[in-house]
């Protein structure tokens, strides 16, 4: 028989699936991410119009068979964050950070944290693009996002104390396989980490995503490659960068 599901949900990507199909990425506060079919959604008449596309929120109601894909039975839009599809910086940003979330977290365990941090990414890119943002802000917010994806994912870096001997001073590089920073009498193996980019770590993590604060390109690019190592050592994850125009596309 199967049961009906209904829950809010941010759909991460939409892709065309037969004649007029499309399978649906959906993130989930209660069931973290779920595959979906929505069918006949690229019908004109469609019942579901352009609901279904990419990075609105919706209440959605659905059926859950005994196939992996549930079935899309309706949904109605909470938000469609409109003027961040105007622009495209901003449409480029989203893709990025659905992106970080689904693969970051592809399961169905729930995370509502998760959910709700990328809801406030979404508005968040739907305000700054009724006005001018610096290349430098978009990217610090980028960054304060994914950190606080790795704090939500359990893998957020060792900041506090050298992360392969406990040292508290003296802390001068980054090490992905060590799990954080490093002192000057274990750095081998790791990058600089200059006091900026120390500093952008360490108040991202405590600041609300809308305070995500500043600091120099060069810091910035050292915060990027200490997320990515840290991905890449501990989830055996890379993703795309965390912002800068991309041709990939979120719907195909």
């Amino acid at each position: 028989m199967g049961r009906a599901v209904k829950t809010e949900a941010v759909v991460l990507r939409s892709m065309r699936y037969g004649e007029a199909d499309r399978i649906l990425h959906l993130y989930t506060p209660a069931r973290g991410r779920v595959g979906a079919i929505a069918k006949g959604v690229r019908r004109a008449r469609s019942r579901f119009g352009g609901r279904l596309e990419p990075f609105f929120r919706l209440r959605v109601e659905l059926h859950e068979g005994r196939g992996e894909l549930l079935t899309v039975t309706g949904a109605q839009t909470v938000d469609a964050y409109a003027r961040l599809r105007e622009d495209a910086s901003a449409l480029d940003a989203a893709a990025r950070a659905c992106d970080a979330v689904g693969r970051l977290f592809e399961t169905s365990e729930p995370h509502p944290g998760v959910f709700n941090l990328l809801c406030r990414k979404l508005a968040l890119l739907d305000e700054g693009a009724a006005r001018d943002r610096t290349t430098a802000a978009a990217r610090s917010g980028a960054l304060a996002f994914r950190l606080k994806l790795l704090l939500a994912a359990g893998l957020a870096p060792q900041l506090g104390a050298c992360a392969a001997c406990g040292e508290r001073e003296h802390l001068v590089g980054f090490s992905g396989a060590a799990g954080g920073v490093v002192c000057a009498a274990c750095e081998a193996g790791s990058f600089a980490l200059g006091e900026h980019a120390y500093r952008f770590m360490t108040d991202a993590f405590g600041a609300p995503l809308h305070e995500a604060p500043q600091a120099p390109e060069a810091a910035l690019a050292q915060v990027e490659r200490a997320i990515s190592a840290t991905l890449e050592h501990h989830a055996n994850l890379r993703l795309m960068p965390a912002s800068g125009r991309s041709r990939r596309a979120a719907v195909s």
